[in-house]
């Protein structure tokens, strides 16, 4: 145990943590320990003793592993010295929530671990829900107090070189895995530290995946395909959670190995399967105030990097000008995301951000570059079973008077036979011709697309 000397010696953490392994079926144990019911008594009569008797300093340089072990230990060593009826399962499910609390973030961390689990949502000390399957469910979770979520939101902002106080209430922040975390705390949020993770898989997902989820069908799998071999400049559009970066994750599946791509974001979450892939992430501003580099400052060096794709993972501010200037400069093929309710309004919202970073800028210019630099916009969205889904794939066409001109190649059928707000799952081919394929033809696909479109 942490350096324990005799019964009645200070337990501390000043012994080598190989004094002792702890024995193999203990080991394999520690790492996924069940959910059991503890007295809320116990658990916290052991841990004031427990945070009482550690040595901090000695316990920051220990692994995980060395800890659980230190942990398990030291625990067991209370409960015998105060007499507190727990067996071994239960004492170690009390050494797994010390050290979510000593180095992870705390009751939230077995969360983090079920690869089912997509956000979780602390609303406050006692409530915490998380999205499964689409779907938002509350969990029986809570933090002891509001002091001790407020502690578990200043080691994540910590350990991104962030501080959480009343003068820098707010942070974005991102976990070890990935997760991206955004932290709001009071005087903003009225009931308490309010904390947001957004989880993403693991695992690679690709179009074939998602059209045995019933996302969309394999013909429009097949047109997508088609349009990222043939550097069809894409925005995917649609609301939060809709899966705008899954599709794109997906999409990228088939970019050349030869291809240099270089990916942007606030929070790393394009997970691509090339080997040549630069990605790059924008930094807050530091305590001071300082050090901030956005979107737009990481999208002009990326111009310098000798890019054949840039991948931006959503524009909503001043980058969207250097966006559609790499589109139209040579960078075919890049993609982005954005927050609309359908295509066309992503297009509208794409020009009114122009607009509104840009001086001096006329609308009708904007909507010559818009319609210069993009193919193809594909909107997603999510049904009430939390099943998410294309609506369009729509393209570019020109401008007519003041108006961007689009049309839809493949489009969501919506029929009275759906019930609560449930896709159906049927799509509708349209009968035109894509204005895209001049393009697809100089990339030698024609006969490809032909065989998608079933013409």
């Amino acid at each position: 145990m942490f350096g324990r000397k005799t019964h009645n010696a200070e337990i501390g953490l000043f012994e080598e943590p190989e004094e002792w392994k702890g024995s193999e079926e203990e080991n394999n144990n520690k790492s996924n320990v069940e959910k059991v019911n503890v007295s809320e008594l116990y658990v916290e009569k052991i841990r004031s003793r427990f945070f009482t008797l550690i040595n901090p300093s000695i316990a920051a340089n220990m692994s995980k592993e060395q800890l659980i072990t230190k942990i398990t230990a030291a625990v067991a060593e209370i409960v015998d010295l105060e007499k507190i009826p727990l067996n071994w399962k239960e004492q170690s499910w009390v050494a797994q929530d010390l050290l979510n609390d000593m180095v992870g973030v705390g009751p939230i961390e077995e969360l983090l671990r079920d690869e089912h689990v997509t956000d979780i949502l602390v609303n406050g000390y006692d409530s915490i829900f998380v999205e499964r399957e689409g779907i938002l469910e509350r969990t029986d979770l809570k933090f002891r107090d509001n002091d001790h979520v407020l502690g578990v939101a200043r080691r994540i902002a910590a350990s991104v070189g962030r501080r959480i106080d009343d003068s820098s209430p707010m942070v974005d922040a991102r976990l070890l895995d990935g997760s991206r975390v955004n932290i709001i705390t009071p005087p903003l949020s009225v009931h308490g530290t309010i904390i947001s993770i957004r989880k993403f898989p693991l695992t690679k997902t690709s179009l074939a995946n998602l059209v045995a989820k019933g996302s969309f069908t394999s013909q429009m799998a097949g047109f997508l395909e088609v349009a990222t071999k043939s550097h069809l400049n894409v925005l995917i559009s649609g609301g939060t959670g809709a899966g705008k970066t899954t599709l794109l994750n997906a999409m990228s599946e088939n970019i050349r190995d030869t291809e240099r791509v270089v990916t942007i974001e606030d929070a790393a979450e394009i997970n691509l399967l090339q080997p040549h892939v630069i990605s790059l992430e924008t930094r807050q501003r530091n305590i001071e105030g300082g050090g901030e580099v956005s979107q737009k400052d990481l999208l002009r060096n990326a111009l310098r990097m000798r890019p054949d794709r840039i991948i931006i993972g959503e524009v909503r501010g001043p980058e969207a000008h250097e966006m559609l200037q790499a589109m139209n400069t040579g960078h075919d093929g890049s993609m982005s995301t954005i927050h609309a309710n359908s295509a066309r309004d992503a297009l509208i919202r794409l020009e009114d951000l122009l607009l509104s970073y840009q001086r001096n800028y006329q609308s009708s210019a904007v909507r010559s570059q818009i319609t210069a630099a993009l193919d193809l916009v594909v909107h997603m969205a999510r049904d009430n079973t939390g099943r998410r889904y294309i609506e369009t794939i729509s393209e570019v066409v020109g401008i007519e008077g003041d108006v961007i001109s689009m049309q839809d190649l493949f489009a969501a059928e919506h029929t009275k036979r759906e019930k609560n707000g449930e896709f159906s799952g049927v799509y509708n081919q349209m009968a035109v011709r894509p204005y895209c394929e001049a393009k697809i033809k100089r990339y030698n696909l024609e006969d490809e697309l032909k065989r998608v479109m079933k013409w």
